[in-house]
């Protein structure tokens, strides 16, 4: 894997945020990977702390670098949440589910105290939508909600994978609806989980707390909402 410099410079700075005794939430997708890899180097070096893993990859990698892992009916709370994006905008809001995982990534995100969000800055954007959304279905009828999808005007197109249909660690579709400008991001996350047979959406609203950006000179800069947005259990 050829190491992209934004994202490496991203995800390590997000692991200074993760103090011993910490139950950790590990993300998923290119730049989470830098996070995992550098937690990994910490916990070797003695840091304590167990995490929980928003991916069958995620999950395997974590296995690989030595980082504890703890089952979720032993987890009374997530203090931290370090995940990507693949797109963001300078109010925190984010289109996740490029790598399929939204559904699980998103569970996590709203059990956590707080979230860091890592990208390198071609991710940053001025309007969420130039990234098709992903918007995850259960198999049985998916050819319905397709068909309801695509009256509320979104495009969607059936994620594949090897000419296959790509299936989610849940065992879900994954249907990437295209809008080009996301003009309402709360309307339309609302809109999408009330069509039948929609599991979860990649619209991620009011659950970053820092947006943590890596450029490619290796220089980072971070963004942080001017007010508290979630809570969590």
């Amino acid at each position: 894997m050829q190491t992209n410099i934004g994202k490496k410079a991203a995800g390590e700075k997000a692991a200074e945020y993760i103090k011993p005794g910490m139950t950790v939430g590990l993300g998923t997708g290119s730049t989470a990977y830098y996070t995992i890899l550098r937690i990994g180097e910490l916990v070797r070096g003695g840091l304590d702390i167990r995490a929980v893993a928003t991916s069958a990859q995620s999950e395997e990698l974590a296995r690989e670098q030595g980082i504890p892992l703890v089952d979720f009916d032993k987890v009374e709370k997530i203090d931290i949440d370090i995940d990507g994006a693949d797109e963001a905008d300078a109010q925190l809001q984010l289109i996740k589910g490029g790598g399929g995982a939204l559904l699980r990534e998103k569970i996590i995100a709203a059990a956590s105290k707080e979230m860091l969000v890592v990208i390198d800055e071609h991710k940053l954007v001025k309007h969420l939508g130039k990234f098709p959304l992903p918007v995850e279905v259960v198999t049985f009828g998916w050819e319905l909600t397709f068909r309801q999808l695509s009256a509320l005007g979104a495009h969607p197109v059936l994620r594949l994978k090897d000419n296959n249909r790509f299936i989610t660690d849940n065992g879900n579709y994954i249907l990437d609806c295209h809008y080009q400008k996301i003009h309402n991001a709360p309307a339309l996350h609302t809109q999408l989980n009330n069509v039948p047979g929609v599991v979860e959406n990649g619209l991620f609203l009011d659950y970053a707390s820092r947006l943590i950006i890596g450029h490619e000179d290796g220089s980072v800069r971070e963004i942080t909402h001017p007010y508290p947005t979630k809570t969590s259990f």
